[in-house]
């Protein structure tokens, strides 16, 4: 009898090693500009095949890493999962190379050579900055992200260079940070309308599901400014059907756990957020707010050799976030970190695209990010010794 109860907890044993852990975490890797001919994609698919393993492995070694990992029941699938949107900005692309075409018969060898390097890294990055461009993609990497949920997997978004851009107008246009009677009280002056949104609360949506060719509230306008759909009785309607609008067009909630953007010009492209006349900006806060509330991770890494790694921001406490955004922050748990100052050991002129090549030590640069992001956010003592070595340098400076 005991040598059966033996066997059948050795048996038990075995299984269970040879079970591999059911993974339910994601890194969705999102492409960046001149990446819209079959060469530069395939390029892009091999340096993340190359990078995965080694993000992988330096994620499951940190023991900062492991204990968050262990708290919110994460595995990391050993598969990458690329979202891939260069093919998209082509026709456009081919346009401008048609008119580079044109002015090599009239202009001088070096003018001619300037334009054709400024179209083949600019393009893209211009391309996809522009909202008429960029919301389709968002619904696309929305349906991304959906399947993987679906599928029972998180998501944490690799934003590479122009993908950057997409990574940061998905979190602003899909997550779920709108209250809905906050918005109406602030804008709308129809009595019957606020009182009808005041007596059937909606949940949380997102600012993608509140355009007009989606759930029809109102259609945003290029600084961000909500102008509310006229008709009131269609306004009505579709403020009782928002829920069905926010479960189709917005991030589900509690999948996307981070975001870490590399090679990222986001500050160059998007230097209007500086503007305080900027309506986007009201929702910009917003959306930070959200990030911090809901544990979500929201990190630039950059090699300081990369002329295209701007810095997103300098890092804040949640007070100091508080002061600057003037908003709020309750009992957070997210984390929002720049590292910009990762050593490539490579020249300038290559540093943009060498994150696959030096691949360990960009990795390296994102854990640390990751752990000194956290202890900066809710270590006290990591955080005063941070701000004290910050004070002392600005009084040399």
């Amino acid at each position: 009898m005991m040598k059966k109860i033996l066997l059948t907890i050795i048996a038990g044993l075995a299984l269970q090693i040879a079970t591999p852990a059911q993974t339910n975490l994601t890194f969705l890797y999102i492409n960046g500009s001149n990446n819209n001919d079959t060469k530069m994609k395939d390029w892009y698919i091999k340096g993340v095949n190359k990078l995965h393993p080694v993000m992988k492995k330096k994620f499951e070694k940190n023991s900062e890493i492991k204990k968050w990992s262990k708290e919110n029941n994460l595995v990391i699938n050993p598969t990458p999962q690329i979202f891939f949107w260069g093919y998209e900005s082509k026709t456009d692309l081919d346009f401008v190379k048609d008119r580079l075409n044109i002015s090599k018969a009239f202009s001088s060898i070096l003018a001619y050579e300037i334009r054709s390097l400024l179209t083949q890294f600019m393009h893209d990055a211009i391309w996809v900055q522009k909202t008429h461009n960029m919301l389709p993609i968002l619904d696309n990497l929305n349906d991304t992200v959906k399947a993987q949920a679906d599928n029972g997997q998180k998501v944490i978004l690799y934003g590479y260079s122009a993908g950057s851009f997409v990574t940061y107008q998905y979190l602003l246009y899909k997550l779920p940070y709108i209250k809905m009677e906050e918005l109406f009280t602030a804008i709308e002056k129809d009595e019957s309308t606020l009182e009808l949104v005041k007596q059937n609360p909606r949940k949380s949506t997102c600012l993608s599901a509140l355009s007009h060719n989606k759930g029809g509230i109102g259609t945003i306008s290029n600084t961000g400014n909500l102008i509310l759909n006229q008709n009131k009785e269609e306004l009505k309607t579709n403020y009782l059907n928002m829920d069905e609008a926010t479960e189709k067009y917005c991030a589900p909630e509690g999948y996307v756990k981070g975001v870490v953007n590399f090679a990222s010009p986001i500050p160059l492209f998007y230097s209007d957020l500086g503007d305080k006349n900027y309506d986007f900006n009201h929702y910009n806060k917003r959306m930070f707010k959200y990030v911090l509330e809901n544990g979500i991770y929201f990190l630039t890494v950059n090699f300081r050799e990369d002329p295209l790694g701007f810095p997103s921001n300098r890092n804040l406490t949640h007070q100091q976030l508080e002061e600057r955004i003037g908003i709020e922050i309750e009992n957070p748990t997210g984390v929002v970190y720049d590292y910009s100052s990762v050593w490539s050991k490579r020249p300038a002129f290559l540093a943009h695209t060498s994150y696959w090549s030096a691949r360990g030590t960009f990795a390296n640069g994102v854990v640390k990010s990751f752990v000194n992001g956290t202890k900066f956010h809710y270590n006290k003592e990591y955080q005063e010794k941070v701000l004290k070595k910050k004070s002392k340098k600005s009084e040399v400076l």
